[in-house]
């Protein structure tokens, strides 16, 4: 057994055995096992906290998605609607732009209706009026030669009443 006083690998035996004995003695391996426990329990929370985290984000994700697809179809209402105004108001225009046209056409041909009557007026005016010169003219030149004749002064009367 001298023999194995002397060997350097029974010696770092003897201190492992020891070293071992005096961690056991003084609880080291609970506390390491209290340690791991509070470590694995530290865990277990961070992971409980990681899923109330994960399923709030989930409601939250679900309402988003539903606040959003509310908001499309609000969108596409929105959008109908405008779309349907925007006929309706196109007809109106449509229908008041017409309404305007027949107006002016309707003051136009009664313009043009008016004019033609004055056009007309005046050209029986100064037809009349021509005649009118015409018939003293040719009742001078025959006054001159006549006296009086009857039957002229009596037309010459009749002619300013049928002229006008």
């Amino acid at each position: 057994m001298e023999h194995l006083l002397t060997e350097a690998e029974f010696w770092v035996g003897v201190a492992l055995v020891l070293f071992v004995g005096l961690l056991i003695w003084v609880k080291a391996p609970g506390m390491a096992a209290k340690a791991l426990d509070a470590r694995a329990e530290k865990i277990r929370a961070e992971l409980a906290e990681a899923e109330r985290l994960r399923k709030e984000a989930e409601e939250l994700l679900a309402s988003i998605r539903t606040r959003r697809e509310e908001t499309e179809r609000q969108a596409a209402e929105m959008l109908k609607v405008a779309e349907a105004e925007a006929r309706r108001l196109e007809a109106e225009a449509h229908e008041r732009l017409e309404e305007q046209i027949k107006r002016r056409q309707d003051l136009a041909e009664r313009r043009i209706a008016q004019a033609e009557a004055q056009a007309a007026a005046e050209v029986k005016a100064a037809a009349a009026d021509l005649a009118a010169e015409a018939a003293a003219a040719v009742l001078s030149a025959r006054a001159s030669a006549a006296k009086s004749d009857p039957l002229i002064d009596k037309a010459v009367k009749d002619l300013s009443s049928k002229l006008q």
